[in-house]
């Protein structure tokens, strides 16, 4: 792989001191390729047997000083890279890289899989951090990638600087209550038509923690609160992926 070092099968990297295996290891990558579509934006395919994980990584701009935080973000149970809203991740990926923030939009190998999806989600943490050079990451999911954010923000506490959920599901964020003191900002249209905005209460009641930011008259995509989510977002991320 030309610009990020992902192991594989055939080429592990290998730590004698660090025997636990990583995300990336869970994987099992049988092979990698990465393309630059332009000068920031990075397309990376990885091959394995449980599916394709494909990512479109936003690299800052070489003038521009990288920060210590990056931003990863995963959608729903059908997949996707564009976020809900009008392609709210294509937006944060373009405007935060030109700040120096990376941000990783992941495609799951198998949507719908908590546990596999858990793993894509983990895998691009660690890329972030190791390849990107992050200190530590915002998790953001859209409903079903919601959950995925808490649960790999549990297992992952001490990489993870703050969660944001859109329209989530509760399902699967049983364990939000490890959460500790990790910032959750959630969204939820009051009309949503798939996931009703009691799913978000009942993370926050979970984790004993989280600003849940209600949308008035808005459906599960959130397609009426773009201006909303993004400027709420402006205010919630400088402290977490920034430095001061």
């Amino acid at each position: 792989m030309s610009g990020v070092r992902v192991p594989t099968m055939d080429d592990p990297i290998g730590n004698p001191a660090a025997p636990v295996p990583t995300p990336l290891d869970a994987l099992q990558v049988m092979a990698s390729s990465d393309v630059m579509l332009t000068p920031t934006l990075r397309h990376v395919e990885m091959y394995t047997m449980r599916g394709l994980l494909t990512l479109l990584w936003h690299e800052p701009p070489a003038e521009v000083a990288v920060q210590p935080g990056a931003l990863v973000l995963c959608g729903g149970a059908m997949g996707g890279l564009l976020g809900p809203g009008d392609a709210l991740y294509h937006r944060l990926g373009e405007q935060w890289s030109r700040r120096g923030v990376p941000v990783l939009r992941v495609s799951y190998r198998k949507p719908n899989d908590l546990d596999l999806c858990c793993v894509d989600l983990a895998a691009a943490v660690q890329l972030a951090i190791g390849g990107a050079g992050a200190d530590k990451v915002v998790l953001m999911g859209h409903s079903f990638g919601g959950a995925i954010a808490v649960r790999v923000s549990v297992g992952l506490n001490e990489m993870v600087a703050g969660i944001a959920t859109f329209a989530t599901q509760s399902a699967g964020c049983e364990v939000a209550g490890g959460l500790s003191e990790t910032p959750l900002l959630l969204f939820h249209g009051e009309r949503d038509e798939i996931l009703p905005i009691e799913a978000s209460e009942m993370v926050c009641l979970i984790a004993g923690t989280g600003e849940l930011v209600r949308l008035p008259g808005d459906g599960h995509l959130l397609a009426k609160s773009d201006e909303i989510i993004w400027d709420r977002l402006e205010e919630w991320l400088p402290p977490l992926v920034l430095r001061p």
